[in-house]
């Protein structure tokens, strides 16, 4: 039996929802499950919900925020839009609404004081290296692990603001973008943190002794007609978020399959039609998602591989 346990939250926006729903209805399924998580990470909602988690509060209190709030924190005023000429030279929504409601969550807690180990994605715009040919951009991941890179002195909420910011929907924070530009499924980033031997783990696991389960948003019907696209940025600007993204999920997908083998699950259901990261007013389909989804797989396997 595995002996050092994972739990990978994809990003995905209002589709929160889905995971939220999903996670539920397994620990009504399998009681105790959660409990033996070593490791949550997460990626934009993703880093939310794992952030939550590792904080302590509940699955509803966490669904909250999305069902009840989500009207809020997505909320494109007319003089927002007049500011930014219609979208076309700001993000889509500011991140003022996102930030308070993430603060009434966790106040000035810091990721070291967490309950359990958590590690979220998010990618650093500009390193700030004084070495010229050092500065660059990077993918970063923020954690709370003992070591000489740990992140632990770092607000709960500066984290999640940091991971969620979705180019073109919410402005930068701090020069930080949303993870999922480069790691909207997490389970591997996940991975290679705990097989990172600059991180002071108890009793570190090997390979064979961690067993991983990535929990997605959803799969979005998104497709591109057509066998030779001649298109420039403006064809290419929205759709080429998602493909990033999506792209990054099937990427971590593989590599966790090949490298642990049964001892990693992922589910992540089809929607029946695209859901937009900030679609609020499909709520309620997106709950359906999650209550109609067959979990009947994953439970068998935690189960035979968790508990």
């Amino acid at each position: 039996m595995a002996t050092y346990k994972i739990l990978s939250l994809d990003g995905g926006g209002i589709r929160g929802l889905v995971t939220t729903g999903i996670l539920k209805r397994l620990n009504e399924a399998v009681p105790g499950w959660f409990e033996g998580v070593d490791l949550i990470a997460g990626t934009s909602t993703g880093a939310i919900i794992a952030l939550s988690l590792a904080h302590g509060l509940s699955l509803d209190k966490i669904r909250s925020l999305y069902y009840d709030k989500g009207s809020r924190i997505f909320d494109d005023s007319w003089l927002d839009n007049l500011l930014d000429l219609g979208q076309v030279s700001g993000a889509n929504y500011d991140n003022k609404n996102l930030r308070q409601e993430v603060k009434k969550l966790w106040g000035d807690t810091l990721l070291k004081d967490l309950k359990k180990k958590v590690l979220v994605a998010s990618f650093d715009l500009d390193n700030g290296d004084p070495d010229p040919l050092k500065r660059t951009w990077k993918p970063k991941f923020f954690h709370n692990f003992a070591g000489e890179d740990s992140d632990g002195d770092l607000e709960v909420y500066k984290a999640a603001l940091y991971s969620s910011a979705a180019p073109t929907y919410f402005p930068s924070v701090d020069g930080f973008v949303d993870g999922g530009v480069v790691a909207n499924n997490p389970s591997m980033a996940a991975l290679a943190q705990i097989l990172d031997i600059r991180a002071r783990i108890k009793d570190r696991p090997g390979l064979e002794d961690i067993v991983l389960l990535s929990v997605g948003t959803g799969q979005s019907p998104y497709f591109i007609k057509g066998t030779r696209l001649d298109w420039g940025f403006a064809q290419w600007a929205r759709p080429i978020i998602s493909l990033m993204m999506d792209g990054s999920m099937g990427v971590a997908d593989y590599q966790c399959r090949k490298l642990l083998g049964n001892r990693y699950h992922r589910v992540s259901p089809s929607l029946a039609t695209a859901i937009s990261l900030d679609d609020w007013r499909k709520r309620d389909e997106l709950e359906n998602v999650a209550q109609d989804t067959d979990l009947s797989a994953t439970i068998t396997w935690l189960k035979a591989q968790w508990m």
